[in-house]
């Protein structure tokens, strides 16, 4: 009997350590191919605006004034790309937080993506709603990346039919909420619980790495919270964003 106990204790633990190997080798498949889905997801919209830019370019040649907007454009969009390279480039690193204005951040990434909304072939209207100056220690270029995130997978999620996303900031007494709220097709109840998961997607939303690195972004850099406040089937999602306003000092120097 010693001996069988001997023998089913080794057995037991080949086989924890076979699935244990497994289920890393799965995890890391997956943060291998969520990544490459990210990279292909942030690369997507300033390349294919790049494209339109040019197709553009070519029909007002002759319209100087037109031109020199359109290469502004151009630049905005390589610009974009650069600042991709670098969030990239980061990963792993500790971000440096510094005091910026969230309306500010919220209205730039808003503004990039209203000109671009044509070539995405959708009838998508994007407001934003606020316009108060709110300062927060945080890293400009991160925090962006969290709300291009949420407002990508809410472009997607919007069919042929006439699209809205609404992103409004407001500041209460001991917090700050920033929505991303759209009327497409919603989430599926079984996949909610997995779409911060590495690596998760879906045939119909690639969120690839996008919202897990928007968690740690959130979550871990900042100390915030980055939930998925409600989603109905055919009606639409709403992504939100709680930052502490107490914990915005501490943070300024934990990363000085």
């Amino acid at each position: 009997y010693p001996f069988l106990q001997v023998l089913f204790a080794i057995l037991f633990l080949v086989l924890s350590y076979v699935s244990f190997s497994y289920v890393k080798r799965n995890e890391q498949s997956n943060i291998w191919v969520g990544m490459a889905k990210e990279i292909a997801h942030q690369l997507g919209t300033p390349i294919s605006s790049l494209m339109g830019w040019t197709e553009l370019l070519k029909m007002k040649i002759n319209k100087p004034d037109e031109v020199l907007s359109v290469a502004e454009e151009m630049e905005s969009d390589l610009s974009r790309l650069n600042k991709i390279t670098n969030r990239f480039s980061k990963i792993g690193s500790k971000p440096i937080l510094k005091p910026n204005d969230l309306n500010e951040v919220l209205e730039s990434v808003v503004k990039y993506f209203e000109k671009r909304l044509p070539q995405t072939g959708k009838d998508v209207q994007l407001i934003y709603s606020n316009g108060t100056s709110i300062k927060y220690n945080m890293n400009a270029s991160l925090f962006e990346w969290v709300i291009e995130n949420l407002i990508k997978n809410a472009i997607d999620a919007i069919g042929s039919d006439k699209g809205k996303i609404l992103v409004t900031l407001e500041e209460k007494e001991n917090t700050i909420e920033i929505e991303v709220a759209d009327n497409g097709k919603g989430i599926n109840p079984k996949n909610r619980k997995d779409i911060f998961r590495p690596g998760y997607s879906t045939k119909s939303r690639g969120w690839g790495l996008g919202l897990s690195l928007s968690k740690r972004i959130v979550e871990d850099y900042h100390k915030g919270k980055l939930i998925l406040k409600s989603s109905i089937l055919n009606e639409g999602t709403i992504f939100l964003i709680i930052l502490n306003k107490n914990i915005s000092k501490i943070l300024e120097k934990k990363y000085e």
